[in-house]
């Protein structure tokens, strides 16, 4: 896949932490039955399988989050977050922030896999680099602030923004560093890996499995994490596997260590006895297509769409049972703000009151049902995730029927995540699309729902909500969680507007045999043990 404009959270994070939305920093699950480091083994190969390609393997050109979970192998941020949201040093030893100026002390002795040293300089590459809107990096605007340059001097970077970042370093900790042989020559990254990280890929057979071996010396970890450890994988493999029963099998059988599983498998595993590591997440988030020529365009379109279907009950569908009703956009733990923006904001679920609203907008019912306006049927298109797994199949078949019941003709095709990134942030041939972000800071929420439209932008449904922007403008200007109260009126006024609708949480287990690990967005190399 060639870099398209995915700004991110992950999270989209297409994926969910790593498995079915667009990805930004955040999560918190760990195995907390861990053993000691007598029970881990050495030089053993730790298997994973994951939902969909990751395409191109450009850390800083896409934010699929099969690609992202595995960046963190090969590539290291200038900071870490830790499970309680504490920010670690991990390439930085040290930074400061004061107003629109933040600086980074670069560790000593920090060597790329080829070998070479890893510089301040490099890292005012990575951002100048970045922050290029020609490159169109998806991490523009959400993992380093637009209008922000740095400079360089020994060992220190200093940043300066253009304007106030209540989360900069939350932001930091999910911008990968590129290696200056792979700024040199960009192309060898859609293939290849020029990082710092614990692994560096030695085999990838795209659409099939990709290698990583360990690096010897490894030091600057989060937290001051090393590949010396006890029980670290020698090698670590991600298997391709679309099919969620067959890598719930593998996993059973042992063949596998790890796999995300979001549909019923879920319970199959839980009783076999197999451990998990969990994160929250949103999972289910509606967008609309508000592009000109569109029917989701119309206002009352997507009100009908909004109020034509029960969100409990897609809820239920989608997370099989074991989910919750979404309270915020950037829920992914730690979450940077807590509390629920969603409930009483959200259109609840009349169909005649959705019925009423296309009538008024001029969409009659034809003669099989389907509205018409001006000769054109309300004919739209549906795109939903496979890493979704079973779950979102059932509740696509009942989103469908409601929608159809109130005159809406809708067709769903499922899509792996880069299809689907392809088709939202690329060709734009969608109206209704299921993308959950996977961030943390509501920030990163903002260039997903305003400024510039795809493919120039990251504002994929080409939203312009002048309230959420008023109110958004206004949280920017508080320092961290003190914007939060603004930041959820912002969220609140989308909402309001059925301009997109969260609708569902849910937690999303790894779950695990023969390893242990711990999720922070995604998982964390260096906390992987191998089980003796």
């Amino acid at each position: 896949m060639t870099p398209i404009r995915t700004r991110a959270l992950t999270a989209l994070a297409l994926a969910l932490t790593g498995s079915a939305g667009l990805t930004a920093c955040g999560g918190d699950g760990s195995d907390s039955a861990a053993p000691s480091a007598a029970g881990y083994a050495d030089g053993k190969t730790f298997t994973i399988d994951v939902s969909s390609d990751p395409g191109a393997l450009d850390p800083q050109g896409s934010v699929v989050s099969t690609l992202y979970g595995m960046t963190q192998f090969a590539y290291d941020n200038l900071v870490a977050t830790g499970k309680d949201g504490t920010i670690l040093p991990q390439l930085a030893k040290s930074w400061t922030v004061e107003g629109t100026t933040v600086t980074f002390t670069i560790k000593d002795g920090v060597t790329c896999s080829d070998g070479t040293p890893f510089t301040a300089q490099t890292v005012v590459d990575n951002i100048t680099y970045v922050e290029n809107p020609d490159n169109k990096s998806p991490f523009l605007g959400v993992f380093i602030p637009a209008g922000a340059t740095a400079t360089a001097s020994g060992s220190t970077v200093t940043v300066k923004l253009a304007a106030p970042a209540p989360f900069v370093l939350n932001s930091f900790a999910s911008l990968p560093m590129v290696c200056d042989g792979g700024m040199k020559n960009r192309a060898s990254l859609k293939a290849g890996v020029s990082g710092t990280g614990p692994y560096v890929l030695t085999e990838a057979v795209p659409s099939d499995h990709y290698t990583y071996e360990v690096r010897k010396g490894y030091t600057w970890g989060p937290g001051g994490a090393t590949t010396a450890e006890t029980g670290m994988p020698a090698r670590v493999i991600f298997k391709v596997v679309a099919n969620e029963t067959t890598s719930a099998n593998e996993l059973l059988a042992g063949t596998i260590n790890a796999v995300q599983i979001v549909g019923p498998d879920a319970d199959r595993l839980a009783k076999a006895g197999l451990k998990s590591a969990d994160t929250q997440a949103v999972i289910g988030e509606q967008w609309y297509n508000h592009a000109d020529g569109h029917a989701t365009a119309d206002p009352a379109v997507r009100m009908a769409l909004t109020q034509g279907v029960d969100l409990k009950q897609l809820q239920v569908a989608l997370t099989s049972g074991k989910g919750l009703p979404a309270t915020q956009l950037a829920a992914l733990p730690p979450a940077a703000c807590t509390g629920d923006a969603v409930t009483g904001n959200v259109p609840s679920f009349d169909a005649a009151a959705a019925g009423a609203a296309l009538d008024a907008a001029g969409w009659a019912k034809g003669p099989d049902g389907i509205r018409v306006k001006d000769g054109k049927k309300l004919s739209l298109t549906l795109i939903y995730p496979n890493s979704l797994g079973t779950g979102g199949g059932a509740a696509a078949e009942l989103a469908v029927a409601a929608w159809k019941a109130v005159g809406i003709e809708v067709k769903a095709t499922q899509q792996t995540q880069t299809e689907a990134s392809g088709v939202v942030f690329g060709t734009g041939a969608w109206d209704i699309v299921w993308l959950p972000l996977a961030v943390s800071t509501p920030d990163q929420v903002m260039p997903f729902v305003s400024g510039p439209a795809a493919p120039k932008g990251t504002n994929f449904s080409a939203i312009d909500n002048p309230d959420y922007l008023a109110a958004a403008t206004k949280a920017m200007k508080a320092n961290g969680a003190e914007g939060c109260k603004d930041w959820f009126a912002a969220e609140q006024a989308l909402y309001k507007a059925a301009d997109m609708v969260p609708f569902a949480n849910s937690p999303i287990p790894t779950f695990l045999k023969g390893a242990t690990l711990d999720v922070i967005g995604s998982i964390v190399p260096t906390s992987i043990r191998m089980l003796g």
